[in-house]
């Protein structure tokens, strides 16, 4: 089989028709670039190239192989290139899981700065609850978790990227839209959607907590797991509910946000997770990527 050095030699000599400065082009003698051309003649067992005293020329297999040589040439060296980006980590392929609500805002945000500052890198998407994460990112199925706290794990490394306070969502004619500022007392023994324990138990622990510290008892009429489930019940006037702010970006129509004062003022947290040995060589790269992004969003 032939040899790079010799399809270089053949293009060269092809393209030039003249040895000499096909020889001066690849920094060598005309003698070794004369004998690679022999070799890979002999190899296909055509001639390529006519040689006179005056003048070289293509041969009709010449004109065909030329195409071909040029063809393999590029392919080798776009390998050599993609694999030393791979081996850099400014190419490759990635997956990223999030939750519903990171779907809003980070995601978008993650996508459009990879694709300006690492636009060699794949990226695949996965919405997944929190638990589907942590098994994602044990098996290798995801390299990126973007998850709700607590994850005990010590394969894993965690940090937090954002937090967020709650809102109220109000229907239409809702008479808490005359405030500015809600208390978690405005719910007492009022109509709330609330979060189910399954599917969505790190939002539905949290604000049972919150409602229990208050000492107030809202009156759940319906428990879903989906925030825009949740807005479009509230839309349809079945009742309020209480969601992470970022969910205000989803501009359902005929809710009004209002701000609800909690203790913390911040208690949504999202946390960016991978796995500690996880060796792909575009993870340090997207990581500091998408921790910018969680801090923009």
């Amino acid at each position: 089989m032939f040899e790079l050095s010799q399809l270089r030699c053949f293009v060269a000599a092809a393209e030039e028709l003249h040895f000499g400065r096909a020889a001066q082009r690849l920094n060598m003698t005309q003698s070794p670039l004369s004998r690679q051309i022999q070799l890979l003649e002999r190899i296909l067992d055509v001639t390529l190239l006519e040689r006179t005293s005056r003048q070289v020329s293509l041969t009709p297999a010449g004109r065909v192989f030329l195409i071909e040589a040029r063809r393999i040439i590029r392919l080798a060296e776009s390998a050599a290139l993609s694999t030393r980006r791979v081996a850099k980590g400014d190419a490759g392929r990635l997956a990223i899981g999030f939750t519903a609500v990171s779907g809003y805002h980070l995601v978008p945000q993650i996508v459009a700065q990879a694709r300006a500052a690492l636009p060699n890198i794949e990226l695949e998407l996965r919405e997944m609850v929190t638990g589907e994460q942590v098994d994602a990112l044990l098996t290798g199925l995801i390299d990126i978790g973007f998850v709700r706290p607590p994850i005990e794990r010590q394969e894993f490394t965690t940090i937090r990227v954002q937090q967020q306070s709650f809102v109220a969502a109000l229907p239409a004619g809702d008479p808490r839209q005359a405030k500015a500022v809600l208390e978690l007392s405005d719910f007492d023994g009022k109509p709330l959607i609330m979060y189910a324990r399954q599917g969505a138990g790190y939002f539905h622990q949290m604000l049972a907590r919150l409602f229990g510290d208050a000492g107030v008892n809202p009156l759940f009429v319906q428990h879903v797991t989906q925030i825009h489930s949740m807005l479009g019940l509230v839309h349809a006037g079945l009742a309020a509910a209480i969601v992470p702010e970022s969910a205000q970006g989803l501009g359902m129509s005929d809710v009004q946000f209002r701000r609800l004062n909690t203790n913390p003022e911040k208690p949504v947290e999202l946390h960016m997770a991978w796995m500690t040995n996880n060796s792909n060589p575009a993870l340090p790269a997207m990581r500091n990527l998408c921790a910018e992004a969680a801090a923009a969003a």
